[in-house]
């Protein structure tokens, strides 16, 4: 773990005094040993000046460190404070800070040694660093009055320094939804008033701003780069991202006005930057790079140059940014390049490697799928649609039912594409049974619905009568065999509710047969079912009960 916020001198000569104060010798003993033995089995920072943790002992026990009031501590252990688990916790807190544990377990010691003139050295140094600390904040708020002022001048890379400035004291904070809050708040409380469309842009880059350190990786001591996110971290990434997406349609029209071109561009400046350079699992910034463009750009220019110029400036911030840079996000970002410039090969080349490296997420896939469906593109739709199934994340129902819907769309123009939908679909089976299923009956497909749930011994007892009820419409025949297959598996089952099942269903098949103008060949079937089971004494309990047995 690293720590989220910093121990000085101050504070760590006053945990120790803390420690000697509050602590006997027994219970520094056997915290320690608590501590070497790994009991500490989990430990968080949630202020500047607490500490939570899990001490494993004769059972689990939850402890609360108050560091500015250790009468405030408690522990859930009978003891209740100042006990061994407390004292392991405040070891393992002081070892993330790199301070000597040692220190801690001979505080008695330490405390008792330390010079009056060293404590009163201590506190002078304290008050002095408070007055320094007044001074710094009074300065910082001059400078982000003056700088407000300028904001309407000030690039979009200027306007990113100024809220690193204006969130200096929230940066510190742990990741989570009120550290977004916080942020937020500070940039908005010096933000001076600004013309309209300038103020849809700072707002979308104050999110954007927030965003990128939110969502910053940290790194262990050895350097690695940490590819996830803590759950309530990624959990305010997600509630940021819907704000900077309502933003970003909502800048449309303004993104739309040669007036508003440099900001435009400053945007993509910082988006491009921010996706290649983006390591977590989650590219929450190649989302916003791919929507800027299919919202932003693509609508309004049908000059290719724009986009051959876009492939040369991802080939040169990527060279400049080295090791940090994403391949992936790079593959994709180019993927859509060539898409634009009606190079589809190139970009399923592009997908392919992009794929080899992690998974697509469907959001990039269906941004593609939108442009070539707005466009009106049904030929390179049809083939988009088709060459994309193996990159598709068959497991979210929300992407794959999207995806349907444009190969609906894509056969509507093009009738001669409804068997490569169809394919596709089996093909992509049992993950899009709903859907397979759903278009069959949508499309009257009422015979191959039924083959395909014969193959599979589906039971119709499974399905509402609402489900069923197309079917017994148009084509009644074809639940003939469906409910005998049925009737014949309930029987072998040989228990009550089998037979009770049984009887449901022959009694739905003698109304089909009745409907389809059959009733003698029912009779017939009726009579040697009965006779054939004859020896099933509850099963003609069931049928004499159901009334179809004298």
């Amino acid at each position: 773990m690293i720590p989220t916020y910093e121990l000085d001198d101050d504070q760590w000569n006053q945990l120790v005094q803390d420690v000697a104060d509050h602590f006997g010798d027994v219970t520094l003993s056997r915290g320690f040993q608590y501590y070497k033995q790994g009991c500490v089995v989990k430990l968080t920072i949630p202020t500047p000046r607490s500490v939570k943790a899990l001490v494993e002992g004769s059972e689990y026990y939850q402890v609360e460190i108050n560091l500015d009031s250790f009468s405030a501590s408690r522990c859930n252990c009978p003891v209740g404070r100042n006990c061994k688990h407390m004292f392991a916790a405040i070891l393992k807190y002081a070892h993330l800070h790199n301070r000597s544990v040692h220190t801690l377990v001979n505080a008695k010691t330490t405390a008792l040694t330390k010079p009056q003139s060293a404590i009163a050295s201590s506190a002078k140094s304290y008050n002095e660093a408070k007055q320094f600390a007044a001074k710094k904040a009074a300065d910082s708020y001059a400078r982000l009055q003056q700088q407000a002022k300028l904001i309407p001048q000030l690039s979009i890379s200027e306007w990113h320094a100024w809220f690193e400035l204006a969130t200096e004291r929230t940066l510190q904070s742990s990741r989570n939804t009120q550290f977004v809050t916080d942020s937020l708040a500070s940039i908005f409380r010096y933000k001076p008033s600004l013309p309209q469309e300038i103020e849809l842009f700072f707002i979308l880059h104050a999110h954007l701003f927030v965003l990128s350190r939110l969502t910053k990786q940290p790194q262990d001591q050895s350097g690695y780069v940490y590819s996830y996110l803590a759950f309530h971290t990624h959990h305010a990434a997600s509630d940021l991202q819907e704000s900077i997406e309502q933003g970003m349609i909502q800048l449309a029209p303004a993104a739309a006005d040669p007036s508003n071109a440099r900001m435009v561009e400053q945007s993509l400046a910082y988006l491009r930057k921010e996706m290649l350079a983006e390591t977590n699992e989650n590219r929450y910034f190649l989302t916003h790079y791919l929507k800027l463009w299919s919202q932003w750009i693509v609508p309004v220019t049908s000059d290719t140059l724009r986009f051959e110029e876009e492939l040369r400036l991802l080939e040169r911030e990527s060279t400049e940014l080295g090791s940090p840079l994403s391949p992936f996000a790079y593959n994709i970002a180019q993927a859509g390049m060539n898409l634009y410039l009606s190079r589809d090969s190139e970009a399923w080349e592009l997908l392919n490697e992009a794929k080899s490296i992690s998974g697509i997420s469907g959001d990039y896939l269906l941004v593609f799928l939108a442009y070539l469906s707005n466009a009106e593109q049904w030929t390179r739709l049809t083939n988009w649609l088709g060459e994309i199934t193996p990159y598709l994340d068959l497991r979210r129902n929300t992407s794959l039912r999207t995806y349907s819907d444009y190969w609906e769309q894509a056969v509507s123009h093009l009738p001669e594409a409804e068997q490569q939908m169809w394919d596709t679909l089996v093909a992509m089976l049992p993950h899009s049974r709903a859907l397979y299923e759903e278009k069959l009956l949508a499309n009257g497909k009422w015979e191959r619905w039924m083959d395909f749930h014969l193959s599979r011994d589906s039971d119709p007892m499974d399905f509402r009568v609402t489900e069923l009820a197309p079917i017994e419409k148009n084509a009644p025949e074809l639940l003939l065999p469906f409910y005998h297959q049925a009737v014949e598996r309930y029987v072998l089952v040989k228990n009550r509710d089998s037979y009770k099942a049984a009887v449901k269903l022959l009694k739905r098949l003698s109304k089909l047969y009745k409907k389809l103008k059959q009733e003698s060949s029912w009779e017939q079937f009726l009579s040697s079912f009965i006779s054939r089971h004859s020896r099933l004494r509850a099963l003609q309990e069931e049928l004499r009960k159901g009334n179809l047995l004298p």
